[in-house]
């Protein structure tokens, strides 16, 4: 009775019919979305043998989301949202049906896919913050901060990490030895059905759009001296930059890894790409249960140094099994600074300037991936794939242990400015 009671409390956003819809359509999008992120950075490699290439098509296909999100987190905050995510979601399916075209018709190459990649990453600059600010249109005031816990779960353990729904990487893999990209790419383009019809089928109120009067340029300088005048707010946007931009090191250059250093297939990638998804999966269970927010800032340090480590032995590994337990064990590290992160910055912004921050983080971690796909493959030409990842979790260390030392400052600055409640 007690289990079925906690139950209830952890899902009681589920309880609103737009949130069901909301939540379920994008969760089987993000699974399309994953198998094509799987399929599309084995298909590079086996088109070019480029580890440059490969982190090349990575930063072309997200810098412009980095570039464009400052824009589209305002045209959210002052256009009809609902309007706006249908277009994104249109967009994307068609951008993925090019995609499976060229794939399954065998006139693909590394050009159309850096074109297509730029045209997604266009769409996601506009589609990533809508999804963000729309959620709130979808459940009830009080089950808001339910809501948000869910589905920051559901974007974490997903878009943020790649191909992070654990039987989606693992079967794409499989996918791509039995029948090619092309079946990744049209498995991903017929998901976008589902987001599409649940966002036709939720019923919504009239939303009221707001001017404002303050010129955009204005707002974010406002906002950016804010947030990096504020340690804990700070903090949790260097670290998360911090951990996408290594974590992109191990994305880009996963199907290296794969194929050369542990000499397997595309399955051995998807499988690689599964262990870092459990790791975030039980991160993420681990911290339903751990959320004293004001020890927070030794969850973001502590996450950020264990996923360093990790890294370092999955980039000194040459055994299957040891390469999975430590791409487990960084993904539980990983996940740790995220939602540890992306909760405490819900709970210190004010409603006010809540978009435009979140905006910033925003920025500052999808932003990162890109960096460091693109860091990534110009160190690993010159030095090699496992010293680039050495590399990049040695700062993550360096960078846990600066950031241990500011702890007890940290936790204060948070005590004094969380709500009542959320203390």
């Amino acid at each position: 009775m007690e289990a079925s009671n906690k139950s209830q409390v952890m899902l009681r956003a589920f309880s609103s019919r737009n949130f069901r819809l909301y939540y379920t359509g994008q969760a089987i999008s993000l699974i399309g979305t994953s198998m094509t992120q799987v399929a599309t950075s084995w298909l590079v490699y086996r088109l070019t043998d480029s580890a440059w290439l490969l982190g090349l098509v990575g930063f072309t296909s997200q810098i412009p989301t980095l570039v464009l999100i400052p824009l589209g987190g305002i045209i959210a905050d002052r256009t009809n949202r609902h309007r706006i995510l249908l277009v994104a979601q249109i967009l994307g399916m068609l951008q993925s049906l090019a995609l499976t075209w060229l794939a399954l018709s065998g006139t693909i190459n590394i050009e159309y896919i850096a074109i297509l990649g730029v045209l997604q990453g266009i769409i996601n600059a506009f589609d990533i913050p809508t999804r963000q600010a729309f959620l709130p249109e979808t459940v009830s005031k009080e089950n808001l901060g339910n809501a948000f816990a869910l589905y920051s779960s559901l974007v974490s353990v997903t878009s943020m990490v790649g191909p992070a729904m654990p039987t989606a990487a693992s079967y794409a893999g499989l996918l791509i030895v039995a029948l090619g990209s092309g079946l990744c790419f049209l498995i991903d383009s017929i998901s976008y059905f589902a987001v599409i019809i649940a966002l036709l089928a939720i019923q919504l109120t009239s939303r009221k759009v707001v001017i404002s009067k303050r010129k955009p340029l204005e707002e974010l300088k406002t906002s950016f001296k804010y947030a990096f005048g504020f340690l804990p707010i700070r903090s949790v946007l260097i670290g998360s930059a911090l951990v996408c931009c290594v974590w992109g090191f191990y994305l880009a250059l996963g199907p290296i890894f794969a194929k050369e250093i542990l000499q397997g297939g595309p399955n051995t990638f998807g499988f690689l790409m599964t262990a870092s998804s459990l790791g975030t999966l039980a991160g993420g269970i681990y911290l339903t249960k751990h959320s004293n927010v004001l020890e927070s800032g030794k969850v973001l340090a502590l996450g950020i140094g264990f996923m360093g480590v990790s890294l370092i032995v999955f980039a000194l590994s040459r055994v299957f099994w040891l390469s999975l337990l430590s791409l487990l064990a960084a993904g539980f590290g990983f996940i740790l600074q995220i939602i540890a992160g992306r909760t405490l910055l819900q709970l210190l912004v004010s409603d006010e300037n809540r978009g435009q921050i979140t905006g910033l983080y925003v920025m500052a971690s999808t932003g990162a991936v890109p960096i460091g796909n693109l860091i990534a493959g110009a160190l690993a030409s010159k030095i090699g794939s496992s010293n680039t990842v050495i590399l990049g979790a040695s700062i993550c260390i360096a960078g846990s242990i600066l950031f241990m030392q500011q702890i007890s400052t940290f936790r204060d600055l948070v005590r004094l400015n969380l709500p009542t409640e959320g203390a």
